[in-house]
């Protein structure tokens, strides 16, 4: 009985020390998440931290000028676009200056904090989507 609770024990800290190096690949990087619902930001902006990350929000267009992310681009490592939450203009906005500046573009199947976060586990892994 000892022995399994050891064991049990062991596999919970080894998957600590995973997760823990696996946010650690992120550390110091800066993304742009554009669209999206405003109640989110300060949770997506929370998920980005546990990470290491920074996360700089844009509202995709509704009060904020979609050409400030022409400004914001060249200083971030990836861009997040939740596909359901984002105007047309933005997406294809973000999308041309990805190229532009050869960032990352990763879009998202929607707003949801658990999307934002898998994609963060993904890129944590190395499976950087472009």
């Amino acid at each position: 009985m000892r022995e399994k609770h050891r064991q049990q024990q062991a596999r919970r800290e080894a998957e600590t020390t995973d997760k823990s190096d696996a946010k650690a690949g992120l550390e110091g990087r800066s993304f742009l998440y554009v669209g999206g619902r405003d109640c989110q930001v300060a949770h997506l902006r929370q998920i980005a931290s546990s990470y290491g990350a920074n996360l700089i929000h844009h509202d995709g267009g509704l009060r904020e000028a979609v050409s400030r992310i022409d400004n914001v681009l060249p200083s971030v490592d990836c861009v997040f676009c939740p596909i359901d939450c984002i105007s047309h203009d933005a997406c294809i906005r973000v999308k041309t200056g990805c190229k532009k500046w050869e960032k990352a573009f990763v879009p998202l199947r929607n707003g949801s904090k658990s999307s934002f976060e898998r994609a963060l586990q993904s890129m944590s892994q190395g499976d950087t989507a472009q």
